[in-house]
């Protein structure tokens, strides 16, 4: 077989896996983009260790050795990813200025569903895989130190035996199980509740109703939508505001920009979301404005996560860069 024919077996073999190493590599790093950096780093290594692998361990078992070792050396040297609320109380809707942009790298970021979640035939197993993706659930896997986080989620997301994990991280049973425990306890601490469904009817109406409000900048119907204890974030900035008082507070004055806006509807995080888009300064169509992340609970929604880094994750969203 020549070099090339060699090659493109090799990754004929590799690629069926890049969904759901992306989805791994996204739970234990909280980036969309370094998850593909981790996934690509992983085949790059398996291309050039394919000879000696001779199939002694599942290909699917090895990948993720080899993906498992790429980010907990990313994590070596990183600081945990962190949303708004993880940095300081929530701030006043009056307020006049956000706050400076602090760097990408200290965020959670969102990722698209369909570069984490794989094709599953099971309406249960949809569920599950979405709510694994979910950004409270994300959020919360990063405050767990490397390893643990690895043990949790293969244990608990894919459903790996205690043994598969021991051979994997090369331990023990014993130490999978100590890890897996201590790991249950902090999240349980964190209090981590799994929105609904986004596909039901009632969600259906629900983000209807949302996108009719926003688009007419009908803050009462707007509020009408929002728990009593809405959040409203914004990264790069720090500010965060909780409760629809301080959000419409924002929403009439510091951020009023946004009012004209339109919305293309998305997902991202197994949970409903839009590109925002605010009238252009040109005074021609609209510009790119927010990834808007909603998270959803009890018919109304939780949380409004704004993600202003659009020139990075309208292309990942395969976003137009601009409305007519």
């Amino acid at each position: 077989m020549s070099d090339v024919a060699a090659s493109t077996s090799i990754e004929s073999q590799l690629e069926p896996y890049r969904t759901e190493l992306t989805g791994y590599c996204y739970r234990m790093l909280g980036s969309a983009f370094e998850a593909e950096d981790a996934v690509q780093d992983t085949f790059v290594r398996a291309w050039r260790g394919f000879e000696r692998f001779e199939g002694r361990s599942a290909l699917r078992s090895w990948l993720y050795r080899i993906a498992t070792n790429v980010c907990l050396t990313m994590l070596g040297s990183a600081q945990r990813r962190v949303r708004p609320m993880d940095l300081g109380p929530a701030g006043s809707g009056r307020a006049s200025d956000p706050g400076e942009p602090r760097p990408e790298q200290i965020w959670l970021g969102p990722v698209p569903d369909g570069r984490v979640l794989p094709e599953i035939a099971d309406p249960a197993d949809v569920v599950a895989a979405r709510e694994s993706v979910q950004l409270a659930f994300v959020a919360a896997l990063q405050h767990l130190p490397p390893r643990q986080r690895a043990v949790l989620i293969l244990r608990e997301v894919l459903a790996w035996s205690a043994q598969e994990v021991a051979d994997l991280l090369d331990t023990s049973v014993a130490g999978v199980n100590s890890a897996l425990q201590r790991a249950r306890a902090t999240l349980a601490a964190t209090d981590v509740t799994a929105a609904a469904d986004p596909l039901d009817e009632e969600q259906k109406a629900l983000l209807a109703r949302y996108v009719q409000a926003f688009e007419a900048y009908d803050l009462e119907a707007l509020t009408a939508l929002l728990r009593e204890d809405a959040t409203l974030s914004m990264p790069p900035v720090p500010l965060w505001l909780r409760g629809p008082a301080d959000i419409v507070a924002w929403m009439l004055g510091t951020g009023s920009g946004c009012r004209g806006s339109r919305l293309v509807p998305v997902t991202a995080n197994g949970m409903p979301a839009f590109g925002q888009y605010r009238p252009s300064l040109t005074g021609a169509g609209h510009d790119p404005w927010a990834l808007i992340v909603l998270e959803l609970s009890g018919g109304r929604i939780a949380a409004l996560n704004n993600f202003l880094d659009t020139q990075r994750l309208f292309p990942l969203f395969g976003l137009p860069a601009h409305l007519d």
